[in-house]
């Protein structure tokens, strides 16, 4: 098994932003709570932290900072993947010299690559990296769907540890932990199947739910974790409702609309991105209201 970057629950953090840029005021308030909170670890400027419309000098400052702030006290993953490879490389540089933990990399999106063009170009990223590489398979949101075949490739590199898992398809997600064993671990890239994914020898999650429910969504994976499949079960079904409704609009909308809601940061995305609308973020309000979150 190669070292493992984290079990349990990481929180696919929002950025705050205002009008100004990034609101580091509230990141730091952010950060202190989900480390208070029990969180088992933090992604840094992944989709839900905005990374694709943050300019340069805004991811990697994010990126520093998130690093800064934890301090050690949970692994930091970047987010520095691209339809671009070079910058990737240059931002997976960055941040394993200013300290983050490991590195999450997207596929590349747009760009619609082959399987080749994908083993490639990750190969390529993590040759550059000292830090573990955990790959984001997505192929809803970037056009393409990195297979278990080349997942079972690309394992046999030193540097790449770990996949989180966002296709949805539970075969797939199957066949992979068939393919690559324990060469990989596998996190959930959605809410609504981590105790599905766990089950499949699954690791944790890579979470959105969490920056509200940061306790709730380690306790499920923990509790599933420690063997008490009944306890981590009930709390995925508990918790569906909200979790389908913060994914009514494209996230990070929705859950920028939720922490804004707790006061740690103001509901402000750019363009293309939108503030959730009235009728969804009043369900989503509901929501929240029955888990005492306001």
């Amino acid at each position: 098994m190669k070292n493992t970057v984290f079990t349990g629950a990481a929180t696919a953090i929002v950025t705050p932003l205002n009008e100004n840029g990034i609101d580091f005021e509230n990141f730091r308030r952010l950060i202190e709570w989900q480390i208070a909170s029990g969180i088992d670890a933090i992604v840094a400027v992944g989709t839900t932290g905005e990374g694709s419309t943050l300019n340069d000098q805004e991811h990697k400052d994010a990126i520093k900072f998130c690093v800064d702030v934890v301090a050690g006290r949970v692994p930091v993953i970047a987010g520095t993947g691209s339809n671009d490879i070079s910058y990737a490389i240059e931002l997976t540089k960055f941040s394993c010299e200013v300290g983050a933990d490991a590195m999450l990399l997207v596929t590349p999106y747009y760009n619609k690559a082959t399987q080749n063009g994908l083993i490639k170009s990750f190969e390529a990223i993590a040759d550059a990296s000292t830090k573990p590489c955990i790959l984001y398979n997505v192929p809803s949101r970037t056009g393409c769907n990195l297979t278990p075949q080349s997942m079972q490739i690309l394992a046999k590199h030193p540097n790449i540890v770990g996949i989180k898992e966002a296709s949805g398809n539970l075969s797939q997600i199957a066949e992979l932990a068939h393919l690559c064993g324990d060469e990989i671990d596998i996190y959930s890239g959605n809410d609504d199947q981590i105790v599905p994914i766990m089950s499949l020898g699954g690791s944790g999650v890579i979470s959105v739910l969490s920056n509200i429910m940061p306790a709730e969504t380690s306790r499920m994976c923990h509790a599933y974790l420690e063997g008490n499949v009944k306890e981590a079960t009930r709390l995925q079904l508990d918790l569906f409702p909200l979790i389908k409704q913060l994914f009514v609009e494209v996230n990070p909308i929705p859950v920028k609309a939720a922490v804004a809601k707790m006061g740690y940061c103001d509901n402000y995305l750019r363009l293309p991105l939108t503030p959730m609308e009235d009728k969804h973020a009043e369900v989503l309000y509901d929501l929240m209201r029955e888990q005492n979150l306001i």
